[in-house]
């Protein structure tokens, strides 16, 4: 069974990131009493693009803080690595990671109800907040990117609260083995399909496998890394 504490739990408002200052609240700071968690996120927790961050099916991102130790292997000391947050988490976690955490998966959470959703697609906003123009693809590449998760149902969360399974639905599909499907083995489409017809992952990201079993195409993922060039 997994029964897992919160490490830490974050929300952030609005401020300027990196040297164009773009509004973003990537900086999200540790809360010390209970905030609700409704069905697009926590109270108070806010994004600088909300049509591509945020939302139903983005409402929590947890983060396996393990990843810091192998963060600090690659890039050094860094002072974003010194405690969580770094990645814009909501949920600092510890024994959850990508090759464990499924689509579909419930926990309990505070109060209330939450359901993985997708897995994260790194955005140019990390390299910003790294001052690393890389981050967002080293993120991407080593599939160190975290989850997200959708509210099944609405309660309050305080930061010495548990994660605790309740109900796996497709246990075989890792957030792993749909990072790999979409960034290494790009065109299995035996993977593509039942990728397609996972009823429990966000709608944009079967969409995403549609369209690469009706194109035969990858989409470009450069504006998305990068960011804008001026």
């Amino acid at each position: 069974m997994i029964d897992l504490p919160v490490l830490s739990l974050r929300i952030g408002s609005l401020a300027p990131l990196g040297p164009r200052a773009v509004p973003s609240g990537i900086n999200k700071l540790e809360v010390a009493a209970p905030i609700w968690l409704g069905e697009s996120g926590f109270v108070g927790d806010m994004q600088g693009d909300t049509a591509k961050h945020g939302g139903p099916e983005k409402a929590v991102h947890p983060y396996p803080f393990e990843h810091y130790a192998a963060w600090s292997n690659d890039l050094g000391e860094h002072p974003r690595l010194r405690s969580p947050g770094a990645f814009g988490e909501n949920i600092a976690t510890d024994g959850l990671t990508e090759d464990s955490v499924a689509i579909g998966d419930r926990f309990q959470l505070g109060t209330s109800i939450v359901e993985v959703s997708q897995g994260r697609q790194p955005c140019w906003r990390l390299n910003e907040r790294f001052s690393r123009k890389t981050m967002a693809r080293e993120v991407q590449e080593t599939g160190r990117t975290g989850w997200y998760c959708r509210v099944i149902q609405t309660g309050t969360v305080g930061p010495t609260d548990r994660l605790t399974l309740l109900e796996r639905s497709t246990p075989d599909w890792t957030i792993r083995r749909i990072w790999r499907a979409f960034y290494v083995d790009t065109l299995d489409k035996s993977e593509l399909r039942g990728i397609a017809d996972l009823d429990r992952l966000a709608a944009t990201w079967r969409n995403y496998a549609l369209r690469r079993l009706e194109s035969g195409k990858v989409e470009d993922w450069s504006m998305r890394l990068q960011g804008p060039t001026s």
